[in-house]
């Protein structure tokens, strides 16, 4: 009786083992994405002068995005003329982010916007190879057809977009990195939801930020607020351990999404001080308005 007990226990954590495995495989693509096909505005309704791109990633995907130029009332003494290729979070999409980036264009930095497969105007479903792919066709379009010279690109992204951000620099030349409320891993972050479970081994989108840092070799800035309700400074500090120097992290105070406004100019005056640094283009490169 007490082995049939037994073997009834066993047989009911495997099928709940399997259960949970089946729901995570559905669930996962719907916890990690949440696009909106819908463009709430374009750049020019609000002001900005803007080039609408679309590209195609190496599966022929087809990817759109924004070509944003520096803001002409700009204060640019001191600054670079540098680009900023900008990868936002999991959820809507480039008509979301004119804050973030009227932030980057009055600081004097062009910025390239775009939209991951499956948000916006893209073609296609997210996952993570494919949003390694768009990030790379960006990349390609920056240096290749707008002749960005890449010590005077910076890389930026938020949430999710970090993770893409990071998979980009640890494989190509770039002048900067930026990540602002970044995690270390998918797994890390599920693990944290299911403690009891392997959840860090079952999840197919790794997302594994940590693992490319020491492959970085540009310099790094992070933001992060102590108040994320989605990942805690932890993260960050862990990312800032694991990279190399230079690098800063800067703290921020707020919730996951508005924290860049609550420390509004402490985030501004980072962001500042970064692109400072940066070299300014050889005169033969950087020419970003010329298709």
């Amino acid at each position: 009786m007490r082995k049939r007990r037994l073997v009834q226990i066993v047989l009911l954590l495997i099928t709940g083992i399997v259960v949970f495995v089946l729901w995570l495989r559905w669930s996962e693509p719907r916890m990690l994405y949440y696009p909106v096909r819908e463009i709430e505005s374009t750049p020019d309704q609000l002001g900005f002068n803007y080039e609408d791109v679309t590209l195609a990633a190496s599966d022929h995907v087809r990817i759109h995005g924004w070509f944003l130029p520096a803001l002409a009332t700009a204060s640019t003494k001191g600054l670079p003329r540098i680009t900023v290729l900008f990868f936002h979070g999991n959820a809507g999409n480039i008509s979301h982010r004119f804050e973030k980036l009227n932030v980057l264009l009055a600081l004097g930095a062009d910025v390239f916007i775009i939209d991951y497969r499956g948000y916006g105007r893209s073609e296609g479903t997210p996952d993570e190879q494919g949003t390694y792919r768009d990030a790379q066709a960006a990349y390609v379009y920056l240096t290749e057809t707008r002749r960005c010279e890449p010590t005077a690109l910076v890389i930026y992204g938020e949430s999710l977009g970090s993770a893409i951000a990071a998979e980009l620099a640890s494989k190509t030349e770039v002048g900067g990195l930026i990540l602002e409320e970044a995690f270390t891993s998918v797994g890390d972050v599920g693990q944290k939801m299911f403690p009891f479970l392997p959840v860090r081994w079952l999840v197919r989108n790794k997302y594994d930020t940590l693992g490319k840092m020491p492959r970085i070799h540009a310099p790094l800035l992070i933001f992060h607020s102590r108040e994320d309700e989605f990942f805690n400074l932890r993260h960050a500090q862990r990312l800032l351990a694991a990279a190399n120097e230079p690098k800063r992290l800067i703290e921020l105070h707020g919730s996951h999404n508005d924290a860049f406004l609550v420390s509004a100019e402490t985030y501004r005056n980072g962001l500042k001080d970064f692109l400072a640094t940066l070299p300014r283009p050889s005169p033969s490169h950087g020419n970003t308005h010329l298709p």
